[in-house]
């Protein structure tokens, strides 16, 4: 199994952080990313590109990318640009957004149209990184006969993890995505939505093993597994505003090391071949949780 592991929300450590992942191991780094959110939060591409500059092996992706709230020219223009300075190195994770309505104000786009825009700009970024002069007109974007360069460096452009949990992201998924990440998810439901996104790729004229899956999941480890369970619940839910305690045992990752493993097995044989695990708390209680998965967990991923 793969494994991913989100940057902290400390950005100033984003390179040190990215340089001690690559070092123990993991297969990339990722982050999220809102302009406005309950509390401090990155921008994905500029700090994936602070971590591509300090790493040379390791993968960079964003976690997800709310595209709706760029314009579509200027997320492909930053996607290929991350591409570039991290040589072929970043995947774009993406997804509709909607958890913080007010963002969508202050950036002038509606909330409504988000899944809307993001279909559209799916589109586009696919034509862009094709290469050649681009003919767009769309509902919200026109791109009157221009080519993006420097092009991707990647063929096709990066690799589009496509998030969310409703029909309309399954169908997405299926037309767009090279990777399903869901989150706030169990085994079993990766097991049954992957089938799904799998089912849309065919109904799109895809390939429907193209389609690998994935799994984000918040966590912690800790040799006090109920140490470790107060610490996660504590930390997601004041990152989305609601009691996650009767959640905890369903979609988060807590509990000693033994215990996170199973958990993390049982989401690999439903099918998901990377897990993007987001450690919480900041600063020693971070690094805490990070030395702990590194050395007791990720060996047996392998």
């Amino acid at each position: 199994m793969r494994v991913y592991l989100t940057l902290g929300p400390d950005q100033t450590r984003a390179a040190a952080e990215a340089r001690a992942a690559e070092a123990a191991g993991y297969d990339g780094v990722a982050t999220g990313e809102h302009v406005f959110f309950h509390g401090p939060v990155a921008n994905g591409f500029v700090t994936l590109a602070a971590a591509a500059g300090a790493t040379e092996r390791i993968r960079v992706l964003t976690s997800l990318t709310v595209l709706p709230l760029y314009p579509a020219a200027l997320a492909a223009k930053l996607a290929t640009t991350l591409d570039n300075v991290s040589g072929g190195r970043f995947d774009m994770g993406v997804g509709v957004g909607g958890e913080h309505p007010p963002e969508f104000v202050a950036v002038g786009s509606e909330v409504a149209e988000r899944g809307a825009r993001t279909d559209e700009a799916l589109d586009l970024l696919r034509a862009l990184w094709a290469g050649g002069p681009v003919h767009h007109e769309g509902r919200f974007s026109h791109v009157p006969g221009l080519a993006l360069e420097p092009g991707p460096v990647q063929a096709g452009g990066p690799p589009v993890w496509l998030g969310g949990r409703r029909p309309a992201a399954i169908r997405r998924a299926g037309r767009h995505g090279n990777v399903w990440l869901p989150y706030m998810y169990t085994p079993e439901q990766v097991a049954s939505s992957l089938a799904e996104v799998r089912a849309a790729a065919e109904q799109a004229g895809r390939d429907p093993g193209s389609v690998r899956g994935a799994v984000f999941c918040w966590g912690g480890v800790a040799e006090d597994a109920a140490r470790s369970r107060r610490d996660v619940v504590e930390t997601v839910s004041a990152v989305y505003q609601q009691d996650f305690d009767r959640l905890a045992d369903r979609y988060l990752l807590h509990g000693d090391p033994d215990r996170v493993s199973a958990r993390v097995r049982e989401y690999a044989d439903a099918g998901a071949e990377t897990l993007v695990f987001s450690p919480v708390g900041t600063g020693a209680a971070r690094d805490a949780v990070v030395d702990l998965f590194t050395a007791a967990v990720l060996p047996g991923l392998r």
